[in-house]
């Protein structure tokens, strides 16, 4: 061969699509193909194929797998002269490596692609027994089923057959492979045939008539005593009907020389694997009368006799028919889809999530469950619904009305695309997989196989990314756009949801008061202005963010107020349509309890906080910047009044900001996951809160003593935060605890000095109280000296004599959590350096203290848990709640803080890890200590956001309590398991506090 020649072959090669030119010229220069190497056609038909290097080394194989000259001749001659068994050959060689190998090893097989007459063009069951009807073992079954199997593939691959078609020949062929087991199954063993009538029901991708080159075919059995059995009981005639079907099983899916067919899945049977194989049919009606869930009522969704005695076939579909279209009835029909639309990627490795075609976002199964929900929720009054097929009903629910038709030509596009994707995947090996693959061949022979031939592998990655967005984009908005379009009526002409189908619609996906939730519709998105062609943009996808939610009606009437108060201002339909994160953080606030909707209301324009850009975002902000602005702000104001309502403004943005941040942060978002750290968002909440009571109190301070005293009070006075106010640890709901501190400047008598500060304190709290649209902030002193008996205001010299005479354990112990938040800084210090010799005793604490601190916590237990409540469910005062984990905490403290000083903190999860790190508390304890807390801190904030009001145990009405769950990461339907995760934990924190608070060595 001179090198010209070479040269010009080599290029030739290369311009048909040859990946390794040097090895292709080698096996056309191979004693099999020497005589029509140079052949045109033979190498354009190379170059059509999906991988034409594979194809030609397939083709090799053949041509020496064949028996003799004349076979390998007749075999060169006819792939030659006819085009139709070249494309056919060729094509099937160049996609799946599979096939090639049963080629090579039944040398002859390739005759079946000969034939090319009309009715080989979609053939069916009928063809496809005939294909299999010489097999009498399992291994001849084996040999004819891809005998059959080839000539789908050929006919799929040379587009002779569509993505649809090839579907459903694939399940005909299943259809005809079932029969022939089940005959070789009962010719096996006649007399069990002779004892029974036995029916095979195809389930799911087989019985939907749309299958997959390799699945496990699902199947139900059920079976009858035989009428000509000679009054045989029915437990025989099932062990029977059971023998046979568990050998028809095993003749499809064991593995013999020549390989399996495929699985046969049973576990779609009632009870699943733990059930019995084989049912009567009236068994099988019972099960679904009284046990089954809403998951198998769907999967049933695609039955269909198959195999077997036909008439039982068809009275089992008739007698459970009515049962699936009642689905959508039942009491539990929404809680179940709620949990089904929740996308099951838990088990997926991290790594394939984006590789998956089937259980990825904006996979085949995102397809497959929005029409299967809709067929439930509609086909019960619409017959023309009830197809086996994805694509069938999907056309039947645009042409019906129950999605848009542009929504449903779009994914049946998608639908389409990502389906033939997973058919080639799975011929090229003909192994059961979903992942596209990540070699650049694999991905290139892909491509190339759905004819995309400039640059395959990028094209194929472009255009799988393009409709799994599409499927992403739209398999939520199929549920609610066509809503919009029945209550906007745009389109005259459009079949669209009758007012009874758009109810029932609602009420499937969580909404209790459909009329209302239409009503809201009707209100946003009517019209032709630009407002409500951007609400019929945003809708359905925010609706499908208030379903996924414990209350949508909530959400959707709360956006309905936030947009009526909003609605003419240019900036809030465009911040909701242009920043990503932005409407769905307004969803997810919008419908997750009372409290966050109520303080938006009062100001709707604190909407801009959840976008992306200026608004401030959900970051809290720190002590510093909050206390400027509402000091400036107070400065401004003509009167106290006007400064403190500035300052209460500020304060109910702020916590607007810290409940949308806090709800997103649990709930997470597309953008946004879920926060990992629950004690994080515990403590965010907390040093948020706290900073904005200390901000607000000191505003409020500078504008009553700017009002009544101009620059200078005639006394210098602080605040002083207890409790949870000085722990940093403030919730939703919680009152300011404090001391208030004075003492008299130079010359200024001392009842002069408690009048002002008495004075000031009084006004303080009336203007923090007085109704307005912001929320009111209680000051609560009654952790002062003498209690509620005691004077209100105290000066230093006052708690200097008090607290050397009369303190008491219980005092000490409550000065722990005790910070100046506000007023004059070094009279706070002095005050701090006055207790601090009462709550971390030079000598520790004496054991009659000790006694009498759990003396006290035993009394607050039985005395102060309200009437009804359930101990073990109230986060304060119940077993393992915050106050055992509280006061075993402060008890280290006050024993051991003189000598760790780490353990000088207010803040209790700080001393707890202190606790840990001095070695008076082992990690374990320390851990489950913790645990509890935070829980139980998320619980109460849970709770307010949820009802807004304070309450200590979790709610009793359902929504409410759902909500609390979602809040704390538990879906639909798990609110037991939330109480019980509780209790779990709450027990095992009073078992430590029992060992450690009551202990004597503590």
């Amino acid at each position: 061969m001179t090198p010209g020649r070479r040269s010009s072959t080599f290029t030739r090669l290369l311009r048909h699509g040859f990946t390794d030119p040097s090895a292709a010229e080698r096996l056309l220069d191979s004693a099999e193909l020497s005589a029509v190497r140079d052949d045109p056609v033979l190498l354009e038909a190379l170059g059509a194929t999906a991988d034409p290097d594979l194809a030609l080394h397939g083709l090799v194989r053949l041509l020496e797998a064949q028996p003799g000259p004349a076979a390998h001749r007749e075999l060169l001659d006819t792939l030659i002269a006819a085009k139709p068994l070249r494309d056919r050959l060729l094509g099937v060689l160049g996609a799946s490596a599979a096939l090639a190998d049963h080629l090579a090893r039944h040398p002859s097989d390739w005759q079946a692609l000969v034939t090319y007459e009309p009715r080989d063009l979609h053939r069916g069951v009928a063809e496809f027994e005939r294909g299999l009807a010489e097999a009498t073992d399992p291994v001849s079954l084996r040999v004819a089923y891809r005998r059959c199997l080839l000539s789908i593939a050929a006919r799929d691959v040379c587009g002779t057959i569509d993505v649809a078609e090839t579907a459903a020949e694939l399940a005909d062929l299943a259809t005809a492979t079932l029969r022939a087991a089940l005959a070789l199954a009962e010719a096996a063993a006649p007399d069990d045939a002779a004892a029974c009538r036995l029916a095979v029901i195809a389930m799911g991708k087989c019985g939907g008539h749309e299958l997959n080159y390799v699945s496990d075919v699902d199947v139900i059995f059920v079976a009858e005593v035989s009428e000509t059995a000679g009054g045989i009981e029915e437990t025989k005639a099932l062990r029977s009907a059971t023998a046979l079907a568990s050998h028809m099983m095993r003749i499809c899916s064991e593995t013999t020389v020549e390989g399996s067919i495929w699985p046969v899945d049973a576990n779609l049977r009632p009870e699943g694997r733990n059930g019995p194989l084989v049912r009567t049919l009236s068994s099988h009606v019972a099960y679904y009368q009284r046990w089954a869930k809403t998951w198998e009522f769907q999967a049933l969704l695609k039955g269909r006799p198959v195999a077997g005695d036909a008439a039982l076939g068809e009275a089992y579909v008739d007698a459970l028919a009515p049962l699936v279209w009642q689905a959508a009835e039942r009491e539990n029909f929404v809680t179940d889809v709620q949990k089904m639309r929740r996308r099951v990627v838990e088990n997926i490795p991290a790594a394939e999530v984006e590789r998956e075609l089937k259980l990825g976002p904006g996979g085949l199964r995102d397809v497959e469950f929005a029409v299967q929900l809709l067929q439930l929720v509609h086909g019960r009054t619409d017959p023309s619904l009830r197809s086996g097929s994805t694509l069938e009903a999907l056309q039947a629910l645009a042409a019906g009305g129950y999605v848009g038709r542009e929504d449903g030509a779009r994914l049946d596009e998608a639908y389409r695309f990502l389906r033939s994707m997973e058919h080639r995947i799975q011929l090229y090996r003909l192994r059961r997989t979903h992942l596209v693959p990540e070699a650049e061949s694999d991905r290139r022979r892909l491509g190339r196989s759905l004819g995309l031939r400039t640059d395959p592998a990028a094209e194929l990655n472009r255009e799988w990314k393009r409709h799994t967005g599409v499927v992403r984009r739209l398999h939520e908005k199929l549920f609610y756009r066509p809503l919009l379009d029945a209550v906007a009526q745009l389109a005259p002409g459009e079949a669209r949801l009758s007012p009874v189908a758009a109810r029932e619609r609602l009420v499937a996906l969580g909404y209790a008061d459909p009329a209302a939730a239409l009503r809201h519709l009707e209100a946003l998105a009517s019209g032709v202005t630009r407002k409500a062609a951007i609400q019929r943009t945003l809708l359905p996808v925010m609706l499908g963010w208030f379903a996924d939610s414990a209350d949508p009606d909530a959400g959707l009437l709360n956006f309905r107020k936030v947009s009526d108060a909003l609605g003419k201002t240019p900036w809030y339909l465009r911040l909701l349509r242009d920043e990503g994160a932005a409407a769905e953080n307004l969803a997810r606030v919008l419908s997750a309890g009372r409290l966050a909707p109520d303080l938006l209301m009062r100001a709707p324009e604190a909407v801009a906080l959840l976008g992306d850009g200026d608004g401030g975002g959900l970051a809290p902000r720190g002590r510093g910047p909050l206390e400027q602005e509402i000091l400036a702000a107070a400065g401004r104001a003509e009167n106290a009044e006007q400064g403190v309502t500035a300052a209460r403004g500020v304060r109910r943005r702020e916590l607007f900001r810290t409940a949308a941040a806090d709800i997103i942060g649990s709930y997470g978002t597309e953008n946004s996951p879920v926060e990992a750290d629950q004690g994080a968002l515990v403590d965010r909440v907390g040093a948020a809160v706290s900073d904005l009571t200390a901000a607000t109190l000191a505003g409020t301070l500078r504008a009553v003593v700017r009002a009544g005293w101009g620059d200078t009070l005639p006394t210098r006075f602080t605040i002083i935060g207890m409790g949870r106010f000085g722990g940093h640890e403030l919730g939703y709901g919680s009152d300011a605890d404090v001391l208030f501190v004075h003492e008299p400047r130079e010359g200024v008598a001392e009842h002069e000095a408690a009048a002002a500060a008495n004075k000031v304190v009084a006004e303080m709290r009336r203007l923090l109280q007085l109704p307005s649209a912001d929320p009111p902030l209680l000051i609560d002193a009654d952790l002062r000296p003498e209690g509620k008996s005691g004077p209100l205001v105290r000066s230093l010299k006052s708690y200097e004599a008090y607290y050397r005479r009369w303190s008491l354990v219980w005092e000490s112990q409550a000065l722990l959590r005790a910070e100046p938040v506000a007023g004059d800084e070094d009279l706070g210090r002095r005050f701090i350096e006055l207790i601090d010799p009462l709550r971390y005793p030079p000598q520790g604490l004496p054991e009659d203290a000790v006694r009498e601190i759990r003396r006290l916590k035993a009394r607050m237990e039985s005395e102060r848990l309200p009437r009804g409540a359930d101990p073990k469910l109230h986060t304060k005062l119940g077993p393992g709640g915050l106050s055992d984990v509280e006061w075993t905490v402060q008890l280290f403290q006050l024993r051991h803080g003189h000598r760790v000083p780490g353990l000088r903190t207010t803040r209790t999860r700080e001393a707890l890890s202190a606790i840990r790190a001095a070695g008076l508390l082992s990690p374990e304890e320390t851990e489950i200590l913790d645990e509890a807390w935070v829980l139980a801190t998320r619980v109460r904030n849970a709770v307010m956001l949820v009802r807004g009001r304070a309450g200590d145990t979790f709610p009793t009405e359902p929504r409410e309590l759902a909500a609390v769950g979602r809040y704390l990461g538990y879906g639909a339907g798990h609110a037991g398991d939330m109480l019980d995760a509780y209790r779990r934990t709450a027990r095992r924190a009073r078992g430590v506090v029992d060992e450690l608070f009551y202990a004597d060595g503590n």
